[in-house]
């Protein structure tokens, strides 16, 4: 009798669901297990001396929850928000926060090998932002590791804000 775990096991490949969004023509992927949800942009509340990326805070549901604009935190040009604009709230190392893109696209399940090694360029997003590239359905989604994205020192100046 031949045992069926090892062609079970060789069927299992290691996978992640990213919800991909678009800022200007880029599409981007982060994984899903951080999202909490996603809402529509409302104007939050802005604070004194905080860095420009951080727009304000917003009040959901008694949390309040600082509001980072991925455009500026990645260099990129800024835009007028529009209907389609949206906030994904996340949660980071114990930090709910929510960030504003352009529009939220679908959700993908990919497996962790078709994430390639982003190819050494000059560019204007800092590379350590991102885990690397996928071909998705004959478009390219930039797989970002927002963990580093908010790195610890923009996360002191998030909990330095709201606090």
């Amino acid at each position: 009798m031949r045992s069926r775990t090892s062609s079970h096991s060789a069927a299992q490949v290691a996978k992640a669901e990213f919800l991909t969004f678009q800022l200007g023509k880029e599409e981007y992927g982060i994984d899903i297990l951080r999202v909490q949800e996603i809402r529509s942009y409302e104007t939050p509340t802005r604070l004194a001396h905080a860095p420009d990326f951080i727009k304000g805070v917003v009040d959901l549901r008694g949390v309040i929850v600082p509001i980072v604009d991925l455009r500026m935190k990645l260099g990129c040009p800024t835009v007028e928000y529009t209907a389609f604009t949206v906030v994904i709230i996340l949660n980071v190392a114990e930090t709910v926060l929510g960030v504003v893109v352009d529009s939220v696209a679908d959700v993908v399940n990919l497996p962790l090998d078709a994430i390639r090694p982003t190819p050494q360029f000059q560019s204007l997003v800092d590379e350590s932002f991102i885990k690397g590239i996928a071909n998705v359905d004959e478009r390219m989604l930039i797989v970002m590791d927002i963990e580093a994205l908010l790195s610890s020192a923009d996360m002191g100046l998030l909990k330095a804000a709201v606090a």
